[in-house]
């Protein structure tokens, strides 16, 4: 089998793989060129609706409580025995004040409940030091658990006093945490991640974020056509939950299957053009 016999059949082969978003493949092809799509869900059947969609990580948040509301533990530990296996469960503490020893004992709850990762919403945190301190504090509570400290900011920052979220980068990684998050405090379909930060400032701080080893996610009213943008700023993760809703005359906004899929759909797309493009060349 000549070179390029050979190159066209492992392009053949990954091409099969991205069509099963939970596949042995998963998130491993390239740091920023293969991007798992988290989805919140507020209850186990809007779990169930994420998970048939194709999601690769099932975020267990309470939307009446915030941006990054937590959820009870048992709401987390029930989906969390279900999922398990089939994709990854995040879990949001909330909207945090600066107290290192709550934010520590969220943490540990979402672990003990099946969380693999646990966002820190670093709302009351005014600079990068007490983020710093934030997050260090969470990793010690979690160190003995297989848990991913994701440290989250808003784009809307300067609203309400919160830290920049692009100088979480070097907190998070003096800290000992494993990611960085950007979402929106106060959502709605004008005001999204990118009203905020360019394309210029979110590249910086992706690479900012690669360069010492954390994971990336961008989240904020994000809908499909962001899937492109999203992708190619080289996010780890695209986080949703708005754009994923169906409005319910009986139970209101809720996950939709078929929405899910068509994101995922779109990111898979996206990763078979990036590895079709580098075929090429």
């Amino acid at each position: 089998m000549n070179d390029e016999s050979l190159k066209s059949k492992i392009f053949l082969d990954v091409s099969r793989f991205l069509d099963d978003p939970n596949g042995p493949l998963k998130a491993v092809v390239m740091r920023g060129k293969w991007m798992k799509l988290l989805v919140s869900v507020r209850d186990l059947d809007e779990a169930f609706n994420a998970l048939r969609g194709g999601a690769q990580i099932i975020d267990v948040k309470n939307p009446e409580e915030g941006s990054l509301g937590a959820h009870h533990p048992t709401v987390i530990r029930k989906i969390s025995e279900v999922v398990s296996g089939k994709a990854e469960i995040s879990a949001t503490l909330g909207d945090l004040p600066n107290l290192p020893g709550t934010a520590s004992l969220a943490a540990l709850g979402a672990a003990v409940s099946g969380a693999r990762y646990v966002k820190v919403g670093l709302f009351g945190v005014k600079t990068r030091s007490e983020a710093e301190v934030m997050l260090r504090a969470v990793c010690m509570a979690v160190r003995d658990y297989d848990v991913k400290v994701i440290a989250a900011g808003y784009a809307d920052y300067s609203n309400f006093g919160c830290v920049n979220p692009l100088e979480l980068p070097m907190a998070a990684y003096q800290a000992g945490a494993d990611g960085v998050m950007i979402d929106v405090k106060r959502k709605s379909p004008s005001r999204k991640l990118f009203e905020y930060f360019g394309d210029a400032e979110l590249q910086k701080y992706v690479e900012e974020a690669h360069r010492i080893n954390l994971m990336v996610a961008l989240a904020g009213s994000l809908d499909i056509g962001d899937a492109g943008r999203v992708y190619s700023l080289g996010a780890d993760i695209m986080g949703i939950r708005r754009g994923a809703c169906r409005d319910d005359s009986r139970t209101g906004r809720k996950i939709d299957e078929g929405i899910v899929a068509k994101y995922v759909e779109e990111i898979n797309k996206l990763t078979r053009r990036n590895l079709h493009c580098k075929h090429d060349l």
